[in-house]
């Protein structure tokens, strides 16, 4: 197994490699620059031919591109991911006051999803066209419906018209300075996501469920006389988990880069918010940082759904 995780983590190196070329040179086709970031453009249409040199000197702009990129490696491999002309601190600094939120959102979306979706969808699976059957197709398909952004300002008009409530009015409240408020703020960001994923989580749970129970062995280990939990749970269910694994990961990379839209709407200030911030103010030093480290979140996801892979079946180590 060890070698098997050592190959998969040679395989993204070049991967880390391609997107780390992607984001240096693409974000550079985009107008303004680091002067425009730090003056603004209308002070930065102002600058005179030599205050304009002077400052793609500081800048390093005055370099052909290709030696650029090449500083920038240097410096990421040092820790180095720039400094953030608007926020005024170095990029990784403003990486690391906002991805515990976003970490601890995706963590409680993927739990509310879980929940959900995997016992739902073995009951599903095991009592094919009952009412409870259609009834939670139903509710997969609104999940899957529902953009996210519209059914969290739905929680908000809800909570605000109806129970005068606002749970994530002020400041942001740690998990450390108080648990029990950090939750009341994060629970209902976390349901808006958890319950579109769960919604996937509940129709792959039931489609893999309905052909492992088709199968021979599962008509052997009845024949045995296994009692029908054992036989759902054990045999049936751990066949099947290599596709749930697989949607799992997916999703938490992609909330690991920030759900955009659910943080913006909920004002919490995670990595997502960051970056479309960033973005607006072109602030190009923190947008290439924050989306190589988002990248980076998503290498290692992979990693780790190889590893449970290897787990789950253990063929796969041996593949």
């Amino acid at each position: 197994m060890a070698r098997f995780l050592l190959h998969r983590l040679v395989a993204f190196l070049p991967t880390l490699v391609g997107i780390s070329i992607l984001v240096f040179f693409v974000i550079r086709q985009i107008p303004g620059d680091a002067i425009t970031a730090k003056l603004g453009a209308e002070a930065a249409g102002e600058l005179t031919p030599a205050q304009e040199a002077a400052y793609r000197a500081y800048f390093g702009l005055d370099k052909p591109l290709t030696q650029q990129y090449a500083e920038w490696v240097g410096k990421l491999l040092q820790g180095d991911f720039g400094y953030s002309e608007i926020r005024r601190e170095p990029v990784l600094t403003a990486i690391f006051k906002t991805f515990p939120l976003t970490l601890e959102l995706t963590v409680l979306a993927l739990l509310i999803a879980l929940v959900l979706g995997l016992p739902i969808g073995i009951v599903s699976a095991t009592r094919p066209n009952s009412v409870l059957d259609l009834f939670s197709r139903s509710i997969s398909l609104l999940g899957l419906s529902l953009p996210n952004f519209w059914a969290g300002t739905l929680i908000i008009l809800v909570l605000s018209t109806v129970f005068h409530s606002m749970p994530n009015a002020g400041r942001f409240i740690t998990l450390a300075e108080d648990p029990l408020r950090n939750l009341g703020q994060m629970f209902f960001p976390a349901f808006t996501l958890g319950f579109a994923f769960s919604a996937s989580i509940m129709r792959t749970t039931r489609a893999v469920m309905l052909e492992a129970l088709s199968q021979d062995y599962v008509r052997t280990a009845r024949s045995k006389g296994l009692r029908e939990r054992t036989v759902i749970l054990v045999h049936t269910l751990r066949n099947g988990l290599i596709p749930i694994i697989t949607l799992t990961g997916v999703e938490m990379g992609y909330l690991l880069g920030g759900a955009v839209l659910v943080e913006d709407v909920f004002a919490l200030p995670g990595i997502g918010r960051l970056t479309y911030t960033a973005i607006l103010q072109r602030d190009y030093a923190l947008v290439q940082g924050a989306v190589l480290f988002i990248a980076f979140n998503f290498v290692l996801v992979n990693l780790l759904v190889d590893f449970l892979y290897s787990v789950v079946d253990p063929r796969v180590s041996r593949a």
